[in-house]
């Protein structure tokens, strides 16, 4: 009788066991098959590069949770710094950011903060929509003047609710200078990190931002500091410097790239996105893991190819875009492109930029001898 007990209780430990070797790690496996980890996408740019537009790429996906520019509290916070000095606490926000820890902002903003405290929120279409925002569908193409009118009384805390939501974590951010900077958040096991490229030809980005000087007085302090701002060559100063960053981020990102960027570094030139706007956001659209719905292929042609001339910082809205693109050729003069050639020579020479020799040659050269250089 108790030798068929022991029995019993054997047959009973030996199921039990089966049971839990090949039923139990199914399980796991499941639920891990159900939530993936999420990728999280920098784009990584300088200022008027075409990087909200780019932006707009992502956030417009309803698969992505989009901020524009987080660091911006930063640097206005921190204004005394150099840009040297601040990559360590915009590196650090980021990577919170990415995690979907919004506390970060708490150094940074007041403690009373609302939704419509943060940088640009409005330009996010996750903070237009649930739960973020309830007036519009997740799906939606959505316009930043009409969240902004309609979303804005929404508490901070929606920010990380919503963030926690997505697949996708995307940041736009112009205050890096250096990619080596970035090398922690790469090798972060937390964080699956692609790196999105973004650069312009610096003769456009030059009559840019001539154009939103007022608006980028602060941003340029910081980068080459207040008394290099000023005079003649101050815009030249500003502009050698970032010229210079595009220069050793993409060295370190394609030429001399260690084993844990491999297919997580791609290089965009804006001037190919706007040329062929389908293509290239599919392109970044495959680095990022994303599908490019017929909704969104739709909206890219049409924000691509309408008649505005996109003259206001930060605007958004339908243009044409291969035609702004190089309205610089019109309206720079000669000199101003020299002076712009010869502080980001190697930047350009580098990215794919054909240098112009005369004045002729800038109203003649066609726009497919501009870039000949490169074969993207």
């Amino acid at each position: 009788m108790v030798k068929s007990r022991r029995v019993q209780v054997l047959l009973i430990l030996v199921v039990l066991s089966f049971l839990l070797i090949h039923f139990l790690p199914c399980s796991n496996n499941a639920y891990m098959e159900e939530k993936p980890s999420p990728v999280h996408i920098l784009i990584l740019s300088s200022w008027r590069s075409g990087s909200s537009f780019t932006g707009q790429i992502f956030s417009q996906h309803p698969s992505v949770f989009y901020l524009m520019e987080p660091a911006w509290h930063v640097w206005v916070k921190m204004y005394q710094n150099s840009a040297k000095v601040l990559h360590m606490a915009v590196r650090d926000l980021v990577r919170s950011v990415f995690l979907c820890d919004m506390s970060v902002f708490d150094a940074y903003m007041s403690s009373q903060k609302k939704k419509s405290d943060l940088f640009q929120w409005e330009t996010s279409r996750a903070l237009c929509s649930p739960p973020a925002c309830d007036s519009f569908s997740r799906s939606d193409i959505i316009t930043a003047g009409n969240c902004k009118t309609i979303c804005g009384k929404y508490p901070f805390s929606k920010v990380e609710e919503a963030c926690k939501t997505y697949s996708h974590v995307a940041i736009k951010e112009v205050r890096f200078f250096d990619l080596k900077v970035l090398y922690p958040l790469l090798t972060d096991p937390s964080l699956n990190l692609k790196i999105i490229h973004l650069v312009r030809d610096p003769r456009a980005v030059f009559r840019s931002r001539e154009n939103t000087m007022a608006d980028l007085k602060r941003d340029s302090n910081i980068v080459v500091g207040s008394q290099k701002t000023k005079g003649e060559m101050g815009p030249y100063n500003t502009m050698q410097v970032i010229c210079k960053s595009h220069v050793e981020i993409y060295k370190a990102g394609s030429q001399a790239a260690p084993s844990f960027l491999k297919d997580r570094y791609l290089l965009v030139r804006y001037e190919d996105i706007v040329r062929d706007p389908l293509a290239r956001a599919a392109q970044m659209y495959r680095f990022a893991e994303l599908h490019f719905t017929p909704e969104l292929q739709k909206w890219v042609h049409n924000i691509t190819h309408g008649k505005g001339h996109g003259a206001q910082a930060f605007d958004i809205g339908s243009r044409d875009a291969l035609r702004v693109s190089q309205a610089w050729r019109k309206t720079l003069p000669f000199q101003k492109i020299e002076k712009v050639q010869n502080v980001c020579k190697e930047a350009m020479d580098l990215l794919g930029y054909r240098l112009v020799q005369s004045e002729e040659e800038q109203k003649n050269m066609s726009l497919d001898l501009l870039f000949a250089q490169n074969s993207s």
